[in-house]
């Protein structure tokens, strides 16, 4: 069947009626963890929530760069890599990251995904069910502790009204993607339940991309006594991720679509299994106060073959949460104090043999040349603990409020070294600690609008994988790096101008110290290292607006990010001045909706300056700007509801690089692996039956 054929069905029963203008509101309050209850416009800092499936419906719920376009600050290259996660980072935070997300804390329903490293894991994120974003940009290590550049609570959508209801959803779409999707939920009295569970199957849009993946979500909800309780399960199964590696800008130009030779040959790829399970609670008592807390624990196996080694990771890992926030006034000033502290851990048993594929000869790494995996040359446990206590306190004065707060963080980690047939024992531990004050003031002038200023610290340590990954081959604990420390200077507004126009503006500084940057060595086969550049300065302007015209809405994010090196020397080079690699310094992003009366059609549009690809800028992956377009019917043909719809993506079909490898090092600079293209034109379909609008 033909795409063009297809287009009839998207349009059946989209007929267009007149709307009125419905203007797009403030949310009238967030519900971040820390945050619950609060007007968006009485908090000291840039928070931003956002309906992906409102503000831009017809998406997939495959690629996290879908779900967090829009918003303002937040940096998403997707690697185009199924083996090595999309790349997130807020105000630079994270940019660093060559798997998973680091600097950022990454919750679902308010539970922590992110470890007491500082490392989250982004293959297992479920997207089905996510019904807004909500993200805070900015020091929030007052209240969450390592790793905190910014904050990203996925909420899940509420669940249909019905005691019981069921929906199918189906996709189909370039580069064989294949994605089946069952979801059932409902609500009944005080008690309500939604879960999904999918599956997904690619082969990419370059070569030895292959991925197939089973995962699931499930949320329980109950009040008794008084009490509200929430019980959230993830879980995921994916046997074949392949890594296609980074390319030449040789490469990118002649053949996009093809895979690193290096890559194909030691067959690289990971396959996972990961589950996480947790349960909260929280109570109201006194007089607008809560009691909080919440429990999790989660397992992970991970096997993943790289070019230089293969590696195998057996996880288990956990934590507990528990908070008090009590009003009390002082005289005539009003008080609302939280008290909290959070704990964590993990245990790593990771195991490092050599990579024996296409190895020709038995030699001392391979003496077998029929197993993928050689000798062993790593066998240890890594643990992690942290343990986050927390104070903070916020005084209403008329118009205006002041937010104080403060955070002790100590983060333990500890190598237990089972590998002694080298002679020698690497066990051995590192303990890091860090206070974080935050002070911050926002003043209404109205009932819709807010200025705001803060200043705040955050610390951030360096992941296990960093810690152990050193570029003089020495195993155990690198004691050299260090934690990179920030301070954050910002003021902003946000409010509602003529009840039709939603604003959030902010500029910002950050002076980081010892901020970690990653790099590759000569003959590294592509392994990447960590060291501490002295000074950065991240100074940086963001803008979001929304609006509706009649039946069409719009909204548009800005950022500006001139981040630069103030005092770092590499190799007797001074790179003051420089820009810090992997970030564009110009971004944005728009889209607009058209409502019909049983459809929809959107556009988007994402324009990115160039990105630098090292520290001595030498090479920059160039800027770009695609279009994206989609189209789909709601509650065609009456019940049961269906809901096509189709989907083109990069319409113009521009040649770009989705992102690049930071500080790959290569024999010559043509002949270094930055550069991770992006697809070219794409198309996808999709179907959603459903017993129940929902």
């Amino acid at each position: 069947m033909s795409i063009a054929s297809l287009v009839p069905l998207v349009f059946i029963a989209a007929q267009v009626r007149a709307q009125d203008s419905i203007p797009r509101k403030l949310p009238p309050v967030v519900t971040v963890t820390r945050d619950v209850e609060r007007s968006p416009l009485d908090l000291p800092y840039a928070i931003t929530t956002l309906r992906p499936d409102s503000v831009a419906p017809g998406q997939t719920h495959t690629n996290v760069d879908e779900t967090l376009a829009l918003l303002p600050g937040v940096t998403v290259a997707n690697r185009t890599n199924p083996s090595q996660d999309t790349r997130i980072s807020i105000r630079g935070f994270g940019a660093r990251s060559q798997f998973g997300a680091r600097s950022i804390k990454i919750l679902r329903d308010g539970m922590p995904l992110t470890l007491p490293d500082g490392q989250t894991p982004v293959d297992y994120l479920d997207l089905e069910s996510v019904g807004s974003v909500e993200v805070i940009r900015g020091a929030a290590s007052s209240l969450y502790g390592n790793a905190s550049g910014g904050v990203i609570d996925l909420r899940s959508a509420p669940p249909p009204e019905a005691p019981f209801a069921v929906q199918a959803r189906s996709w189909a779409g370039s580069g064989d993607m294949r994605r089946f999707v069952g979801l059932f939920g409902g609500a009944s009295g005080s008690t309500s339940y939604e879960g999904n569970i999918g599956r997904t199957q690619s082969s990419g849009y370059r070569a030895f991309s292959e991925q197939r993946l089973t995962n699931a979500f499930t949320r329980v909800a109950t009040t008794y006594a008084g009490t509200h309780f929430a019980l959230l399960g993830m879980g995921l199964d994916m046997p074949v991720a392949d890594n296609p590696g980074a390319l030449t800008l040789a490469q990118v130009d002649s053949a996009p679509e093809q895979a690193d030779r290096a890559s194909v040959l030691k067959r690289a790829r990971k396959a996972v299994h990961q589950v996480q399970v947790g349960l909260a609670a929280d109570r109201a008592i006194a007089d607008n106060g809560e009691l909080e807390a919440q429990v999790y624990e989660g397992t992970r196996s991970l096997y993943n073959p790289l070019t230089f080694a293969v590696v195998g990771v057996g996880r288990h890992q956990g934590g507990a949460g528990a908070r008090i926030t009590l009003p009390f006034d002082l005289g005539t000033i009003e008080n609302r104090a939280s008290l909290g502290a959070d704990a964590q851990w993990v245990n790593d048993a990771r195991r490092n043999w050599a990579n024996c594929n296409n190895v020709a000869t038995a030699n001392a790494s391979c003496p077998s040349v029929a197993n993928e995996e050689g000798v062993l040359q790593l066998d240890q446990n890594e643990l992690v603990s942290s343990l986050g206590p927390y104070l903070r306190d916020e005084v209403r004065l008329g118009r205006a409020r002041a937010t104080v707060g403060v955070r002790s963080d100590e983060v333990r980690f500890q190598v237990k070294d089972h590998f002694l047939s080298d002679g020698r024992d690497d066990s051995g531990s590192r303990t890091l600690r860090a206070v974080s004050p935050m002070i911050g003031l926002s003043y209404r002038p109205t009932a819709l609008h807010s200025f705001y200023a803060n200043v705040g610290s955050a610390f951030e340590t360096p992941t296990t994988v960093e810690l152990g990954n050193q570029a003089d081959g020495s195993a155990g604990l690198n004691r050299d790096l260090k934690p990179q420390y920030s301070t954050s200077y910002e003021t902003g507004a946000k409010g509602l101008v003529l009840d039709r126009v939603q604003y959030d503006a902010a500029i910002f500084d950050i002076e980081v110290r010892d901020e970690l940057i990653p790099f590759e060595i000569p003959n590294g086969n592509g392994r990447t290292f960590y060291r501490n550049a002295g000074r950065t300065r991240r100074a940086g302007a963001e803008l979001e607006l929304g609006t509706s015209v009649g039946p069409v809405s719009l909204v548009g994010s800005y950022a500006y990010s001139h981040f630069r090196f103030r005092d770092f020397v590499n190799d007797n080079v001074q790179y003051a001045g420089n820009a810090i690699p992997g970030i564009p310094e110009q971004q944005f992003q728009g889209a607009a909706t058209w409502h019909l009366a049983r459809g929809f059609v959107v556009g988007e549009l994402a324009a990115k300056s160039k990105v630098w690809v090292n520290d001595a800028n030498q090479a920059a992956a160039p800027g770009y700007a695609i279009v994206n377009l989609r189209a789909g019917a709601t509650a065609a043909f009456g019940r049961p509801w269906l809901s096509p719809v189709l989907g083109v993506q990069n319409l113009f079909d521009r040649a770009y690089v989705g992102s690049v490898a930071i500080n790959a090092s290569g024999a010559t600079l043509a002949a270094t692996k930055f550069y991770e293209p992006a697809p070219r034109r794409t198309w996808f379909i999709g179907l959603s039956a459903a017993t129940n609008p929902w």
